[in-house]
């Protein structure tokens, strides 16, 4: 008996309606001899291809140029921020007669904490401690404790002169230990936040990595170090822009200084500066602007 049963169609090939043919009854042949007409294979055109690497090429410098614009956009709120928090302080005194966190009656204003000074402090709501009235900000001696460095911020906050709320109390690093965003206020610039310290007066060099200079109750802005806001978080022509606009332009004068000297800056004649006493002196320094990486950061005499 004849086998009735047609061709199998070639894959991806259609035969025209109009050379289509009846089925003729006879012996299908085996697949290996049938023959089907090349498939057709599609490519990019080299136009195509041309406007496909145009789209990318734009969609590349679209994304550096956003990238440039947001990075600007924080860097002006360094300066906002600065002089948000000069205001803030300024505002302060002008209501309570004292230095926020160093201010002696703070808890007849908003309350007391508990363990003021000692292990295990916590509070409610906008209750402090006070300080002790010397017009220098103390640091907590231990980690997990109450001290004026961290009720400086809470208490610009009570008064409703800067936004958040924070705990005054140090985080468990040690002393200084800063926890961005909970004991002290977290900045625009992405990881970094503002703290206070003292140091007091290093005016006569005897420093490895800052400038020759009275350093008392400073207002320093970087991401968070060791333990305050102190790790580099921009380049030696970023800070050398904002140190520019508020103050001279210089990293060891004025009332804006860099925190660290080496890398971010360079002698007067060129020279890397090093963590020697003598080069702690050389207020002439400039900025290393030829340098392309994260190596400064703020220390501002915000409070003086």
């Amino acid at each position: 008996m004849e086998n009735t049963t047609p061709h199998p169609p070639c894959s991806g090939w259609k035969t025209p309606p109009a050379f289509r043919r009846p089925v003729r009854t006879e012996p299908t042949a085996p697949r290996s001899l049938r023959f089907c007409p090349p498939t057709a294979k599609h490519a990019f055109s080299l136009v195509e291809l041309s406007i496909v690497l145009v789209i990318l090429g734009l969609l590349t410098g679209g994304i550096l140029t956003g990238q440039s614009l947001i990075r600007a956009a924080e860097l002006r709120s360094v300066v906002t921020e600065l002089q948000k928090y000069q205001t803030a302080v300024r505002s302060f005194q002008d209501k309570y007669f004292a230095l926020p966190g160093d201010m002696r009656n703070a808890s007849s204003f908003w309350g007391t904490m508990t363990n003021c000074g000692a292990a295990s402090p916590s509070g409610t709501g906008t209750q402090t401690c006070n300080g002790n009235g010397d017009g220098i900000m103390n640091n907590p001696p231990v980690s997990s404790q109450t001290g004026e460095v961290f009720a400086f911020w809470q208490h610009l906050a009570n008064a409703g002169l800067i936004e958040g709320t924070y705990t005054g109390i140090s985080g468990p690093g040690g002393g200084g230990d800063v926890v961005i965003a909970t004991n002290v206020p977290a900045s625009k610039l992405g990881n970094s936040g503002w703290s206070i310290w003292d140091w007091g007066d290093l005016s006569a060099g005897s420093t490895t990595t800052l400038f020759a200079a009275n350093y008392r109750n400073m207002l320093l802005f970087g991401e968070k170090g060791p333990g305050i806001t102190e790790k580099e978080n921009m380049t030696p022509e970023e800070a050398w822009n904002i140190d520019t606009k508020i103050d001279d332009g210089l990293p060891a004068r004025g009332k804006a200084k860099i925190r660290d000297r080496r890398d971010c800056a360079l002698a007067s004649n060129g020279a890397p500066l090093t963590t020697s006493s003598a080069d702690s002196l050389k207020l002439d320094a400039k900025y290393n602007l030829s340098l392309n990486a994260t190596e400064c950061s703020f220390v501002f005499h915000a409070l003086m």
